[in-house]
């Protein structure tokens, strides 16, 4: 509990830095990359019986392993160089092209 007490304390702080970084950061003339990835929560025998995250976390697909999952899905934009520009946790059924407006 310390842990989480403190992690919050420093969310702000981290935000702060971030954006600090991002405006050092040159783009020009770089491709930026759009992704996103699963967070589940559980396992997916208990995808329908899970109640922690009740009204955040819900069921999405994941393609490439043709599996269900209960969770989150983070979507993240990255230069082409490796660096994180800005990331989004949705839920696990939003659709990638809906986020990227939004990064």
């Amino acid at each position: 509990s310390r842990f989480n007490r403190r992690s919050r304390q420093l969310l702000q702080l981290i935000y702060q830095i971030r954006q600090e970084m991002n405006k050092k950061v040159d783009l020009n003339g770089q491709f930026l990359i759009i992704d996103s990835f699963p967070a589940p929560v559980c396992q997916p025998i208990r995808n329908y019986r899970a109640k922690i995250f009740g009204g955040y976390a819900n069921i999405g697909y994941k393609a490439t392993k043709k599996i269900y999952f209960y969770g989150f899905k983070v979507h993240a934009i990255v230069s082409d160089d490796g660096y994180i520009l800005d990331y989004v946790v949705t839920k696990a059924s939003v659709h990638d092209a809906r986020e990227t407006v939004e990064l």
